[in-house]
């Protein structure tokens, strides 16, 4: 996952203030975010300050502001923006889309079978799998001020191998350097088990999973019924490892992104839950997604891209990892090079239209 936009297009103005200036809705956007994410008041102030706007800010936008839960710090550094951009021209009007008409949810009985069906294709999701390998890449950046405002760390390149249902990691590239140290020696956050083991341990009998069915999605142009799922501590083997000094088992909750037609599974999320307050990492959360991939002359879902995210305190850490190159198995097999980092657009959620309406029937 990369950073916001509307964060990035700050980024640039603080480095650049002369070439790059924030209109009135990327200003709201920024501050707007930061109130949600609790950002502190004061830090908030000090960035504000060091911007400029192409359009004037108005006494009813910095109201709303406050009304949502600005502080008195970011107000000041907002009125000062409002008094210093009097001369510029007013924002364009915003143009507001309707919203296409809901879809309904399914009928109670379509819901149980489209879980029931899931189940059954995520315990058997590794069991369909030829064996690969492909190339794993891993970007990983960090922020210790806790405002999102990543920094690139390091990109590693692995050899993952899948071979009779097991995986195998062999790190090739530290930041397209070659190298011989194993893949578990490495410091920060590193992930593995996308190939089912996380979607095959959240329908386990044994997990005591409890299901519903939540609302409609649209990933990669499919239409998608979206499940909720929750397992809760005493029956999870989740676990969370900290330096390989501490290891807690957590609960875990998130989403299930299936395809209508097919029942393939195109994403699924998790969030850690229940995490005791002295263990050093807070809050965990990974997005995986997948999308139909050839090995060979047969096409599987096969993961594409996860985002794994970690707070520890304020310092917040993320892993952008994607699967690459995807071929028959061989032993022989090398890595020569880091590919470029897949378009965001590949998956981000679309927004739900109803199908259209059936053409009308001829006239008898």
């Amino acid at each position: 996952m990369r950073g916001s936009p509307l964060i990035w297009v700050l980024l640039v103005a603080l480095s650049s203030p002369a070439q790059t200036r924030l209109s009135v809705e990327q200003l709201v956007s920024f501050v707007e975010s930061s109130i949600k994410l609790k950002h502190p008041d004061r830090q908030v102030a000090v960035y504000l300050q060091k911007l400029k706007l192409s359009e004037r800010l108005d006494d009813r936008q910095i109201e709303e502001l406050q009304g949502n839960g600005a502080g008195p710090k970011t107000l000041e550094a907002l009125r000062a923006l409002r008094d210093a951009s009097r001369e510029l021209p007013k924002p364009p009007p915003k143009v507001i889309q309707a919203p296409p008409p809901p879809i309904p949810p399914p009928s109670a009985d379509e819901q149980r079978r489209v879980i029931e069906e899931t189940r059954e294709y995520a315990l058997n999701y590794s069991k369909s799998l030829p064996d690969f390998i492909c190339t794993q890449v891993t970007r990983r950046y960090y922020d210790p001020s806790g405002l999102e405002f990543w920094q690139r760390g390091d990109t590693l390149t692995t050899r993952l191998s899948y071979f009779e249902r097991k995986e195998n990691y062999k790190l090739v590239l530290v930041n397209n350097q070659y190298t011989d140290l194993p893949y578990e020696s490495l410091g920060g956050v590193i992930s593995a088990g996308e190939f089912g083991s996380m979607m095959r341990e959240i329908f386990e009998p044994t997990s005591h999973g409890s299901f519903r069915w939540e609302r409609w999605a649209t990933l990669g142009g499919r239409r998608a019924h979206v499940l909720a799922y929750r397992i809760q501590q005493v029956y999870s083997k989740y676990r969370l490892n900290y330096e390989r000094r501490m290891e807690v088992v957590v609960g875990y909750s998130g989403s299930i992104f299936v395809d209508q037609e097919n029942g393939g599974v195109l994403r699924v999320t998790l969030e850690a839950q229940d995490i005791p307050p002295t263990f050093p990492v807070h809050q965990v959360t990974t997005v995986l997604d997948y999308r139909p991939t050839a090995i060979g002359e047969r096409e599987f879902l096969l993961p594409l891209k996860a985002a794994v995210r970690s707070r520890m305190d304020k310092f917040l850490s993320k892993n952008e990892v994607e699967f690459r190159l995807y071929r028959k198995f061989a032993a022989d097999a090398t890595i020569t090079f880091t590919p470029d980092a897949l378009p965001e657009e590949q998956t981000k959620e679309q927004p739900v239209t109803p199908p259209p309406a059936p053409p009308p029937s001829p006239p008898r």
